[in-house]
């Protein structure tokens, strides 16, 4: 249904992997070569499957025993115990092999462009006139590895920027809509505009949104992605 870029990140094991447990819906692998900042993560994917990936030093604090039998519930519980906290879940959304090849057959709007330096201005009066909770949740950046934007009546109203995301053949994506300017398609076709690009340059997007934002997830279902599953990370705090 997806892309083997998307599934062989996400789903293959890597060489300095060792698997502990797998179960019916769960699977416990551990990595000495993953970042501190992912040093756990918990994959869940729409079929329901859960995967989690944590370094031995985390598997030791957790207590857990190669071979031994657990349910994600009692994973969940051990983890409360150990006093390590999540970040917060994320939604994953990708374009399935069918909805990509539509997308690439699609042309950009003529109010679509991508943006560069020259647009600094343009993206300055931008910024002042999102919120600062807006610009935060959506990290859109000029100088990010592409950055696109949605023009009404000669003034920048929406931008999409995106970055390559964790040595992977994938491009993790932001959208930011002015208020005032939502509710007509910008973003919609400006996720496909810069989509498109990635896709060019062999990158597959990746969209993410928090669970309880349901005005993202309705945009990301919009713009024709599909929800892959959802990821989380250990806490920086």
């Amino acid at each position: 249904m997806f892309p083997s870029a998307i599934t062989d990140f996400w789903l293959s094991p890597s060489p300095t992997s060792r698997l502990l447990y797998s179960g019916e819906n769960l699977s416990v692998t551990a990595d000495a070569a993953l970042e501190e900042d992912e040093r756990l993560t918990i994959l869940t994917t729409t079929d329901g499957r859960t995967r989690v990936l944590l370094t031995p030093t985390i598997a030791a604090t957790m207590a857990l025993e190669e071979g031994r039998p657990v349910d994600e519930a009692g994973f969940r519980q051990r983890l409360e115990k150990s006093g390590i906290s999540l970040h917060g879940a994320d939604n994953l959304f990708y374009f399935t092999d069918k909805d990509r090849d539509m997308l690439l057959g699609e042309p950009d709007a003529p109010s679509i462009r991508p943006l560069t330096k020259t647009d600094a201005r343009a993206f300055q009066q931008f910024q002042e006139a999102a919120s600062e909770q807006d610009l935060d949740d959506t990290s859109v950046e000029l100088d990010h590895w592409a950055v696109y934007g949605a023009f009404d009546d000669g003034r920048l109203v929406c931008v999409a920027s995106m970055y390559p995301w964790n040595d992977a053949p994938l491009a993790d994506l932001g959208v930011l809509t002015l208020p005032p300017y939502r509710g007509k398609g910008h973003a919609r076709r400006l996720v496909r505009a810069i989509s498109r690009h990635a896709l060019a340059r062999k990158h597959e997007p990746q969209y993410r949104c928090q669970l309880d934002n349901h005005a993202s997830v309705a945009a990301a279902e919009s713009a024709g992605l599909t929800r892959f599953g959802t990821w989380d990370v250990v806490s920086p705090d």
